[in-house]
């Protein structure tokens, strides 16, 4: 690795262990970078922050997330949590169960691991607690439950891979569908275990007809992932017309289905999307210039190299990229990880014939455990933020939650059918 390289890299590092915001740290690795080497003019810098946002797909993101908070002030996200209540609340460990089906079904919504854990934890870890659960284990159910959120459509940080690396985003989202579910049911698996082991019980069971009742209430959120995944499926519109699709539906529904939607509430989802996409698009500028540093060092050739040297199969490279990921997750953010990376791994990809659609999927699903996993884990922090515990008290049950998480990140690894069959579909 080059001098030049060396300098981004460790600048960034020092950065990120003096606890600069990881975007200012990018921008003042890259900035130190053409001082110190002189390898273009500093107007590069700006020009490159800006090409990083320069992308039509990537106007998905602050549409899906104004339609996630327009749906959440709807009052969706209470329809889908009575749902579950009435479908699975009443079996032994039937709140966990609940946990994780709705942090599926809100993902499905909103796209973003963080978004379920404030909107289904706030909701959840109080009655999981009355109920008897510990805060422990009911932190570290909903911070990887809410993962789920990453995997499947819409997901932000597909859109981000999607742009970044040329690869069709209703591909990636019609990827994300199976290893979502399997992701579901592996949690679901775990919630039961651990739920009868420690002899945690259920809510109440549902009055006659109430689960009737919480369908029907519920059955518009239902609709938006068939709105997005099937527009998307049948070619009626792109990923981002269909993130606009979702606005429009969710106004709809809020003001003249559910009434519940008022002119202050579409006020303040303006506002809280203006500052959760200002955030985003600004890591994406930054993780964009730092990708053209380390490009222009051609640190892609050299890391190509150097696996090529290591292992000449297929899988021996996924899984070492997935050891990298799973490591970068733990301390950085999703979305400066997959602009940084992209571009490294894209040559790799086409020597070792591997499917971008299966790799951006697996990408996802690393990131998905590394939103969990200490010491950065955003996904686990908020969570235990919200239970107003420390993460120590989180880890005794984190291990087997990540444990099935890792299984299926395995199973999808070396059955590559899986993600694939859905796109495959499309052409």
């Amino acid at each position: 690795m080059t001098l030049g390289a060396l300098t981004l890299v460790g600048v960034f590092a020092l950065a990120i262990l003096i606890d600069i915001p990881i975007a200012f740290g990018l921008i003042l690795a890259v900035l130190s970078y053409l001082l110190m080497f002189g390898a273009a003019p500093m107007m590069v810098s700006a020009q490159q922050f800006v090409a990083g946002m320069e992308s039509f797909t990537l106007l998905a993101i602050p549409l899906f997330v104004m339609a996630a908070q327009l749906m959440n002030h709807a009052g969706l996200t209470q329809r889908l949590v009575r749902l579950c209540m009435a479908l699975v609340g009443d079996i032994r460990g039937g709140l966990a169960v609940v946990a994780v089906l709705a942090c599926m079904m809100f993902g499905a919504l909103s796209g973003s691991g963080v978004a379920d854990v404030i909107a289904i934890g706030s909701m959840l870890l109080p009655a999981m607690q009355r109920s008897g659960y510990h805060r422990g284990f009911s932190s570290a159910l909903v911070g990887t439950a809410s993962s789920i959120g990453t995997v499947i459509p819409p997901s932000i940080v597909m859109i981000v891979y999607g742009t970044t690396s040329n690869t069709s985003v209703g591909k990636l989202f019609m990827g994300g569908v199976i290893p979502g579910l399997l992701f579901t049911l592996a949690l679901v698996g775990v919630a039961i275990y651990v739920s009868r082991r420690n002899g945690w019980s259920g809510g109440t069971r549902p009055e006659p007809g109430e689960r009737k009742r919480a369908f029907i209430a519920a059955l518009p959120a239902l609709l938006v992932p068939v709105l997005i995944i099937g527009g998307i499926r049948f070619g009626v519109f792109t990923p981002t017309e269909a993130a606009a699709s979702a606005i429009v539906y969710a106004l709809i529904v809020g003001t003249l289905v559910y009434r519940s939607l008022s002119l202050r509430d579409i006020v303040d989802s303006v506002i809280a999307t203006a500052e959760t996409s200002g955030a985003i698009l600004v890591i994406i500028g930054a993780a964009g210039m730092f990708a053209w540093g380390l490009t222009y060092e051609q640190v892609p050739q050299a890391i190509a190299t150097l696996i090529g040297e290591i292992t000449d199969s297929r899988y021996g490279v996924l899984l070492l990229l997935t050891i990298v990921l799973l490591v970068l997750g733990s301390f950085m953010e999703s979305i400066a990880i997959i602009i940084i990376v992209t571009p490294i791994v894209m040559p790799l990809l086409v020597q070792y014939g591997i499917d971008p659609v299966h790799f951006g999927v697996l990408l996802t699903v690393n990131l998905a455990i590394g939103a969990n996993t200490p010491p950065l884990g955003v996904d686990l922090m908020a969570a235990c933020r919200i239970a107003g515990i420390s993460v120590m008290e989180s880890l005794r049950y984190l291990g087997l939650m990540l444990g099935a998480m890792i299984a299926v990140l395995l199973l999808i690894t070396f059955v590559p059918d899986i993600v694939l069959f859905l796109p495959n579909l499309m052409e």
